[in-house]
């Protein structure tokens, strides 16, 4: 475990602050650069990621924790609001969930080189998924046929008496006749639908094809992981033991 180390330096030119580290903690280039990519050095109170940011007479710190280590991958969960579109501002220490229990520590590096996985239903909210992990992007898009997605879809109008089977097995979309789904009521205004392969627009067409008109259609979860508590415009990264 690395000590914590702190030093002001009085000095005419600037240098790297990876450099600055080596100085005081006598350690590998390589070292340095990890220690401060993730998030264990500061500078006059303040962490800095960056091993290229210049310091001259700043206090330079390293946390008493502090290991090197290579910044794992990030997979962040978030839960857009009704009539949104994600933007990266959305996800700040401000927006994170109270109750994240992964015990990852936020990076700024964390939130650059995201991909979203499984877009949204048209004109949905819900579960959002974000991550920099080309294993869970490769199995979430390149796999959509296999992942179930879980949506709860708000409904007006009256289900003819065969409405559900029809839901459940028999209808078609863009001329093509749709494998068996799982759809339920969850209450008397509010259909669950499980499905595979999702296509946009799928959902508001099958409600159509029976009569029935959505009002609001959130999505709940993707495979095994879901969106649970998460509250709307929070977000968490997704632990390790959690698998799609």
């Amino acid at each position: 475990m690395a000590s914590h180390v702190s030093k002001k330096y009085v000095m005419t030119s600037p240098v790297r602050l990876a450099k600055r580290l080596i100085e005081l903690v006598n350690c590998s280039r390589r070292e340095a650069e990890l220690y401060i990519a993730g998030g264990w050095v500061s500078v006059d109170a303040q962490v800095v990621e960056e091993p290229q940011f210049m310091v001259s007479e700043q206090r330079v710190e390293l946390h008493p924790n502090a290991k090197p280590t290579p910044i794992e991958s990030a997979t962040i969960l978030f839960h857009q609001p009704p009539d949104t579109n994600f933007t990266l501002p959305m996800l700040s220490a401000d927006s994170r969930a109270a109750d994240d229990h992964s015990g990852i520590r936020i990076l700024k590096h964390h939130f650059s080189h995201l991909t979203q996985c499984l877009p949204l239903e048209v004109n949905a909210s819900g579960l959002l998924v974000l991550s920099q992990d080309f294993r869970i992007t490769r199995k979430l898009n390149d796999g959509a046929a296999t992942i179930e997605q879980e949506y709860v879809v708000e409904v007006a109008g009256e289900l003819p008496a065969d409405g559900l089977k029809l839901l459940n097995h028999e209808l078609n979309f863009n001329g093509k006749v749709l494998p068996p789904i799982k759809v339920s009521w969850q209450n008397e205004t509010h259909l669950r639908f499980a499905l595979k392969g999702l296509l946009p627009g799928q959902i508001s067409h099958m409600c159509k094809s029976v009569g029935l008109n959505v009002l609001v259609m959130r999505r709940i979860r993707i495979g095994r992981v879901s969106m649970a508590k998460l509250q709307a415009g929070q977000w968490r990264y997704l632990p390790t033991y959690e698998r799609f």
